[in-house]
């Protein structure tokens, strides 16, 4: 799935004005419904659903940017539309900068896997230096479509599969975790699993041989990331991980390994349980 096949060029709105968070939700329910795919939903789901997701947090992630979205059982298809706030909303934002930019997700309540992509596909798009001035710049709700769809190379995918690589990503370093899963939820057709790991030396402290050169026992930051990806996007993926590690031959902290698959059948649900 691209970013420009669910992106609804009708659900965009330029130089909007809410006064508040909970009316900028609800102008995302109405500019959300000028989608056909939305015919049979009404605006006060679309809220409710958009509401249920902003009391686990906001979706609001800082430098000016909100992701809102949520998953509604009577929803047939992604719907992705675009809300510029030149003033600026208060969105409850981590680093407490107002909102100039809401990207909505309105999604199939049975395509978790697809909503987690879609949201790390969008998020890396804003990321991109200068897309966010550039998208806020359009005058014309052609304009911010443009702007968007040019920045949203991130997105990850392949038409042909032709085989599958398998990465081991071991991460000592918190912030880069997230960063690096970040990137990785958003590649086409992947699936990952993440294991608590513990770093060699709080065993290694423990040997007799090795005793009294580890006088820090407090536990560490250790985690593995396993992931399927396709091997067409092996390189692109490695890229992207040093997009967020610089050279990986520099790091002591990060380690990134790689197989080819000879054989692999099925996938994981992202989401199962939740």
């Amino acid at each position: 799935m691209k970013l420009v096949e669910v992106l609804r060029k009708e659900c965009v709105a330029v130089g909007e004005s809410p006064a508040d968070k909970s009316a900028a939700l609800r102008r995302i329910g109405q500019v959300a419904k000028n989608s056909p795919i939305l015919k049979d939903v009404s605006e006060a789901e679309i809220l409710e659903g958009l509401q249920e997701r902003e009391s686990l947090g906001s979706t609001g992630f800082g430098g000016g940017i909100a992701i809102p979205h949520c998953r509604l059982g009577s929803v047939s298809d992604f719907v992705v539309g675009l809300i510029t706030v030149p003033t600026g909303v208060d969105f409850g934002a981590p680093d407490k900068k107002d909102v100039k930019l809401i990207v909505f997700i309105i999604a199939p309540q049975q395509e978790s896997n697809e909503h987690i992509r879609l949201l790390s596909a969008v998020s890396q798009t804003l990321l991109v230096p200068g897309a966010v001035e550039e998208i806020l710049a359009g005058q014309s709700n052609q304009a911010v479509v443009e702007s968007f769809l040019r920045h949203s190379r991130v997105h990850l995918e392949t038409a042909e599969p032709e085989g599958k690589s398998l990465f081991h990503i071991f991460i000592q370093q918190e912030e880069a975790f997230r960063d690096i899963l970040s990137v990785l939820a958003g590649v086409a057709s992947s699936s990952l699993v993440i294991l608590d790991a513990e770093n060699a030396g709080a065993y290694l402290a423990k040997v007799p041989l090795f005793a009294g050169i580890w006088r820090d026992s407090s536990a560490r930051f250790s985690r593995i990331i396993i992931a399927v990806v396709e091997k067409g996007l092996t390189n692109e993926t490695i890229r992207r991980i040093e997009g967020i590690t610089g050279d990986l031959n520099n790091r002591r902290d990060i380690m990134v390994t790689v197989q080819q698959i000879f054989y692999s059948a099925g996938s994981l649900n992202m989401l199962d349980g939740f």
